[in-house]
């Protein structure tokens, strides 16, 4: 029997389905039907299918009291949306179903997430909050029955308490999740054999607000290759130069995690991306082994024009991660070559202090581009994306040959966003490959096979979907240029 709240949720999706305008909206990432989209949760496969669950609030385009989005693929690039999976129904969850993750246990699939109450005004943090871990289960993977809170602050004290994963480990379950202990971040460990009694394993890493922000959110521990990986999401971290730019961080470092339930860092903390807008990436292994990536695509406080439209929020595609020496190799899954729907042949020009409209226009697009660092003397040269006929609007990405960096400029990128971002080209390097994934209203750069990444949501018009090779100051050489108009698959 479906709670009230279900119904009121999915009772508002069809009322507003009709009102929504989607000139802004994804060709081929995962969006939210209508509403407001954040964090994925409860990345997992079941029945022979991928589910991706998310923060959702069905109600309006801006956060509130969050429930659980659901869609589903068999195949990672067709997406079917289903019913809301859970909303604020019990005590325990009254102000929100939190993020979280998912399991496959006895054919039986099981949600693992925070319940949020405000113990003042809704919103009124200094007022206080209290935050508990919830059990859900679903034999069709459609509906959910809740098990309640299983498990409670380890002291009376601790409000920031929340966003668990569970793997299996060894001959039982595992369960880490971020917590704030005065100003500092915590990962939190605990162990079940059943997940509904759970044993707590105490912090298994600490940090000082300082150095690593006042609190690590979706946390996410996984072995790969030689390492165990803890990818989190720090809150307030402070720039440092180039890096810390977006309100808030994520990304990872490598170590062990020990059987005593320690996390032996090796590494320091590394951005998972370098673009404006990435943010609660969390992580699956695949039936293959393959351990694949989503993140939401925006960041908190930036501007979000889609809201206007009825919708709000979108999801990254789904990457491959592997280990390059001490970095995270995020490469686009290879199933996403099944979105190319036509080829288009390219020249790969040199240019000398010269600008090259190319032909092709397009919003939805994948592009690879390889320049020579070496051959190349230009003070700036690179690519120009969803340019206006009347020079309004483009996007950037570019090297910049002084500072040795690859920049990304949305300065002039559309509606409300601006900024430019940024990572640095190594020394002695001398080429560069670049694979470009373009939606309507974003854009995904994987640079040197995966190496690094720049994810940025772009807002411009809709005749804005011109294409341009530049070098300033000098010439470049582009040594390959290939090119695909990608599927509209009406997501």
């Amino acid at each position: 029997m479906l709670s009230s709240a279900l119904l009121r949720a999915r009772e508002a999706i069809q009322e507003r389905l009709g009102s929504r305008r989607d000139s802004l909206r994804p060709a081929y990432h995962l969006a939210p039907p209508v509403g407001w989209m954040n964090d994925p949760n409860g990345l997992v496969f079941f029945r022979g299918e991928y589910h991706v669950f998310y923060q959702y609030h069905p109600y309006s385009t801006a956060w509130g009291p969050m429930h659980w989005g659901h869609a589903k693929s068999a195949d990672l690039v067709h997406w079917e949306h289903l019913p809301v999976a859970l909303a604020p129904d019990i005590d325990a969850d009254r102000d929100g179903c939190f993020s979280g993750s998912a399991v496959v246990w006895d054919d039986t699939l099981y949600l693992l997430y925070t319940g949020h109450r405000w113990l003042g005004e809704p919103g009124r943090e200094d007022q206080g909050l209290h935050q508990v871990q919830c059990l859900a289960s679903s034999r069709d993977g459609l509906v959910f029955s809740k098990h309640g809170a299983v498990i409670e602050p380890p002291t009376p004290e601790m409000q920031h308490f929340r966003d668990p994963k569970v793997w299996r480990r060894a001959d039982a379950w595992w369960l880490a999740l971020g917590a704030r202990v005065g100003d500092d971040p915590h990962l939190l460990l605990y162990r079940s054999t059943d997940l509904h009694r759970w044993e707590y394993l105490g912090s298994a890493l600490s940090g000082t607000r300082d150095r690593d922000g006042y609190m690590w959110e979706c946390p996410d521990l996984f072995p790969l290759g030689d390492q165990d990986v803890f990818l989190c999401s720090p809150q307030g971290l402070q720039p440092q130069g180039y890096a810390y730019r977006n309100l808030y961080q994520n990304g990872y470092r490598l170590g062990r995690l020990t059987d005593a339930a320690r996390f032996e860092p090796r590494t320091d903390f590394s951005e998972l991306d370098h673009g404006h807008d990435f943010y609660a990436a969390q992580t699956l292994e695949a039936p293959d082994g393959r351990r694949l990536l989503w993140a939401w695509l925006d960041m908190w406080e930036s501007p979000m024009p889609s809201q206007a439209d009825g919708w709000c929020g979108m999801l990254s595609l789904p990457r491959e991660l592997s280990l390059a020496g001490e970095r995270l190799r995020q490469r686009p899954a290879r199933e996403l070559e099944a979105l190319r729907e036509t080829e288009h042949a390219l020249a790969a020009p040199l240019l000398n202090s010269a600008r090259q409209l190319l032909p092709l226009r397009g919003e939805r697009l994948e592009l690879q581009l390889d320049v020579d660092l070496a051959g190349s003397d230009a003070e700036r040269f690179g690519l120009a994306l969803r340019v206006d006929p009347n020079g309004r609007e483009e996007t950037l990405l570019y090297v910049d040959a002084q500072a040795r960096r690859l920049v990304l400029d949305r300065e002039r990128a559309g509606r409300g966003v601006a900024g430019v971002r940024s990572l640095a080209l190594a020394p002695g390097q001398t080429h560069l490959s670049l694979r470009l994934y373009l939606d309507r209203s974003s854009l995904e750069v994987f640079v040197d096979d995966g190496l690094y990444t720049l994810s940025s949501r772009l807002y411009p018009g809709p005749d804005s979907q011109g294409l341009a090779l530049f070098a300033s100051n000098g010439s470049a050489r582009f040594t390959r240029l290939r090119a695909w108009t990608l599927r509209d698959l009406g997501l």
